[in-house]
């Protein structure tokens, strides 16, 4: 698919957005070195919530708008630390996660 991209006379994308998939990123950065590849933020969502028990998903998610509303990156990883403060001891791959992605 990416091959064909290029085929057609694509030579450069800004920025792709993927699901995590595993090796996707990877074919990109191959074809397209340059490419700022991020996480959509729907996918992330619906991976930090799998495991989150239905009690405790309203205030979890809360928390976790902190991180993904935040004004900037600096604002985003002080949210980030707060979240993991207080959700890390139960659900320590959530902010694990948000700072790999």
């Amino acid at each position: 698919m990416l091959n064909n991209l290029r085929n057609r006379g694509v030579e450069d994308i800004f920025i792709a957005w993927t699901d995590n998939l595993t090796g996707f990123s990877d074919a990109i950065a191959a074809v397209y070195p340059h490419t700022d590849i991020q996480n959509c933020i729907i996918h992330q969502l619906r991976n930090s919530s799998k495991y989150v028990s239905y009690k405790e998903l309203k205030p979890l998610m809360a928390d976790l708008k902190k991180v993904y509303a935040a004004v900037d990156e600096q604002s985003a990883l002080v949210a980030l630390d707060d979240f993991a403060e207080i959700w890390d001891k139960k659900y320590p791959k959530i902010s694990e996660s948000w700072r790999k992605n």
